[in-house]
């Protein structure tokens, strides 16, 4: 159950690739600017999407980026960008929208929250160098990545409110067949353990684990889809073009 969600939720916010970067024709926002000391104005924020209602900022993509690094699963090291971080930021954001249109939490209670991050800290593997099994090994951490222990909790809050979600939403009612598990037992893991020379499990003590995977393919498979038509059904103004490209509000929908 574990595994389903934190690889569901890797799917959910992974990147994905969407249409070629096009240029937004809506106002942009005001956003704040400050004066230097000649007098030249220098913007500390910017606005970077509307979804729907929703006003996406700069630094929300930035913090996105520094919080990465409580994801490595769905964020591999090295990988990101902040093209990939603020589309990240628009899908939760649809999320978390439908979400609340349908009486969901978008947090959990702070015990759970704090009990996730302990198990987090005891398997995030750059946590290995900092001991954050201890708390002050837990503030290095965290300080190192520029990260407050509130966001850390607020984040670690959503991110298993979501995972929540996705399970009710989309794990009810699949059911993998024997025939399924045998299928891909013969075709895809023998030949692949065979062609490395790994022994082969009897399928018997290999079955669960096989049901696990596909359980969590046919998931990540829904969740994509799913993704995909909040985006259609919904208003996503991209202001910043290589950020991605602009989804039209439907007519009667939010403007």
């Amino acid at each position: 159950m574990k595994t389903l969600a934190i690889l569901g939720l890797a799917a959910l916010l992974a990147p994905a690739a969407l249409a070629a970067p096009a240029q937004s024709t809506a106002l942009k926002p005001a956003v704040p600017q400050a004066q230097t000391n000649s007098g030249k104005p220098v913007i500390l924020d910017r606005v970077i999407a509307i979804v729907n209602s929703e006003v996406l900022l700069q630094s929300d993509v930035d913090q996105e980026q520094r919080l990465a690094v409580l994801s490595p699963l769905a964020v591999p090291r090295g990988k990101d960008t902040q093209e990939n971080a603020a589309r990240r930021l628009i899908r939760r954001t649809l999320v978390l929208e439908q979400m609340k249109l349908q009486d969901q939490p978008t947090t959990v209670s702070q015990a759970e929250a704090e009990k996730g991050l302990m198990e987090l800290r005891a398997t995030l593997h750059g946590c290995a160098p900092y001991s954050c099994s201890s708390q002050k090994g837990w503030e290095k951490f965290l300080k190192n990545h520029n990260i407050t222990q509130q966001e850390a909790l607020q984040r670690w809050s959503q991110r298993l409110a979501i995972e929540k979600f996705i399970n009710l939403r989309f794990r009810a009612g699949i059911h993998i067949t024997s025939k399924e598990i045998s299928t891909y037992y013969n075709d895809t893991l023998v030949p692949a353990l065979q062609e490395n020379q790994i022994p082969v499990p009897p399928l018997k003590q290999i079955a669960p684990r096989i049901e696990q995977l596909l359980l969590e393919q046919h998931v990540n498979s829904m969740i994509s889809q799913w993704l995909q038509t909040l985006r259609a059904e919904g208003s996503v103004q991209i202001l910043v073009p290589a950020y991605g490209k602009s989804t039209p509000a439907r007519p009667g929908g939010d403007q």
